[in-house]
């Protein structure tokens, strides 16, 4: 019998570790690493559903460290236009706070690639984003947007992509 309860106990303690380790995941996390993928969608600005056959691309970012490290492909885009990679803070114009991640120019073919390592200075999402849950990241216009101020300054929400999930990132220097 008390073989029994103690394999009982084991089975439900192994069961609740299995649970808790998949459901702490971030969205898009690889396993149990430091990276995630986020997909990022043409969408219509009615219903805000994904647009079939529309531009695209893939995130992959890290979800902890001294500094938000990135790499990110575009597809369909507008081609030889300038783009911005933006996290936008809830509300308009998305500067609570915001952040510019990179900017670039697509190819002849509408493609764009863009990589780096950005010092955020905070976690994601931010202090003053209405969104607590997470983070939104949308790849604009560049000349809708003001660096400077990490401000939307114009709305042509045809031309952008947007995030299919939010995503957390947290800025840790002692990584």
């Amino acid at each position: 019998m008390k073989k029994a309860i103690g394999l009982l106990v084991l089975a439900t303690l192994f069961v609740s570790v299995a649970l808790v380790s998949t459901t702490m995941a971030a969205p898009g996390q690889h396993g149990k690493s430091n990276q995630a993928n986020l997909y990022l969608y043409e969408k219509n600005p009615i219903d805000w559903s994904i647009v079939a056959d529309g531009a695209w691309g893939k995130l992959r970012h890290e979800l902890i460290g001294p500094t938000f490290e990135f790499d990110f492909n575009g597809k369909g885009l507008e081609p030889n236009t300038e783009y911005s990679l933006i996290y936008y803070g809830d509300p308009w114009p998305g500067n609570n706070p915001g952040a510019l991640i990179g900017s670039g120019t697509s190819n002849n073919g509408g493609n764009i690639h863009l990589a780096g390592s950005v010092d955020l200075g905070m976690n994601l999402p931010g202090p003053g984003d209405s969104n607590t849950d997470g983070a939104k990241i949308w790849l604009v216009l560049s000349s809708d947007y003001d660096a400077s101020t990490n401000s939307m300054t114009a709305w042509n929400p045809t031309e952008y992509l947007y995030e299919n999930n939010l995503i957390t990132y947290e800025y840790n220097t002692g990584v």
